[in-house]
């Protein structure tokens, strides 16, 4: 097990940036900035043991401040959506900066994807660890207390990818954190997510109205043609995108799936490439996951790759969007006496 570093550019404000890659005893490796928590590179093998990134990203850390889809990075205050860019809380509205139609998104335009977080490098006989810490101030875009948060990164030597979020408020306020790696089993490289067969072990999918903000209701997986209750080839559901009217609105996939069991450790999703054999199993004790098929994606990535819609996917775990506004939905309300814990482990293997 290793940790090595190198330099990675600047971020937006010119403040140097540093890539850390936790490689374990296989060769297989993960690679993180401390700008945004970003993860750029996952290395994982394919059935014949050969090792290939999985994970879309940049070279440089200036193409993570632009345009750049929330690629890899850590999303906060609040992920997903909150409706109407505002909300009230212990009697006080707080608007926010609408950054998506009329809502907020990913906790608004200057979110912790595009912060500096402070590092801790730990090497370990059978695990490395990456402890990147955060304050984000009160009324920070928009919400209130002072937040202190703690996102913890490990990989080990049985390829599995952990991130566990701890946080910590001086006033109540909202939280909802989570990651926004784009994956493609097949290889970051390879065109499309199409031929990728995905699972979610989740009863239902949240109904969404205008700006796919959820109506409070929740539908079977398998009354939507988006439902992936069984195992399912993602081509084989993207080709309802015009025809089928959520898809449509949403240019493909952009769902929240809801297994429920919130703080309860469950296998959320598997993702398999039965091309390379390669599959990832998404355990979490969050009790969403929002499946998104990444038709946003037209940017040059790494290695000179044109990304283009559905080159990657992303299973962000999380609390249910908009949960502020759906007294039903479990809560995303942090108060001061409270500690925010979550964790997730994206585990690589073979079959």
């Amino acid at each position: 097990m290793s940790i090595t570093i190198r330099p990675f550019g600047q971020e937006q404000n010119g403040f140097p940036v540093t890539e850390y890659t936790l490689t374990n005893a296989r060769g297989a490796a993960v690679s993180i900035l401390d700008f945004g928590g970003v993860i750029t590179n996952i290395l994982v093998p394919d059935r014949n043991g050969k090792l290939g990134d999985v994970n879309l990203g940049f070279d440089d850390a200036k193409a993570y401040t632009v345009d750049s889809g929330s690629m890899g990075a850590l999303i906060g205050r609040v992920g997903n959506r909150i409706a109407d860019a505002t909300f009230d809380l212990e009697g006080q509205t707080y608007p926010l900066v609408a950054n998506n139609g009329v809502n907020n998104l990913h906790g608004g335009p200057e979110g912790f994807n595009l912060r500096m977080w402070k590092v801790e490098q730990t090497e370990g006989k059978g695990v490395n660890s990456l402890r990147l810490s955060l304050v984000s101030p009160d009324g920070d875009q928009g919400f209130p207390g002072e937040l202190n948060v703690q996102v913890t990164y490990t990989f080990d030597n049985q390829n599995v990818l952990g991130i566990e979020y701890v946080a910590t408020t001086s006033k109540t306020t909202l939280v909802n954190l989570t990651n926004h790696a784009y994956f493609n089993l097949d290889g970051h490289d390879a065109p499309t997510v199409e031929d990728l067969e995905l699972q979610v072990f989740a009863d239902s999918v949240s109904g969404v109205r205008e700006g796919l903000i959820p109506d409070g209701t929740m539908i079977p997986q398998s009354d939507v043609v988006y439902g992936f209750d069984k195992p399912k080839r993602m081509g084989d559901v993207l080709q309802y995108t015009d025809t089928d009217a959520e898809m449509q609105a949403a240019g493909g996939v952009d769902f929240n799936y809801c297994a429920g069991n919130d703080r309860m450790t469950k296998c959320i999703a598997v993702l398999y490439s039965p091309k390379t054999g390669r599959e990832m199993k998404v355990i979490t004790d969050m009790p969403g996951v929002q499946v998104y098929t990444g038709q946003g994606l037209h940017q040059m990535g790494k290695g000179g790759i044109q990304y283009r819609p559905f080159s990657g996917m992303c299973l962000e775990t999380q609390r249910y969007p908009d949960a502020i506004h759906q007294p039903y939905f479990p809560s995303i309300v942090l108060r001061p006496q409270e500690v925010y814990y979550t964790k997730t482990e994206y585990v690589f293997g073979i079959r």
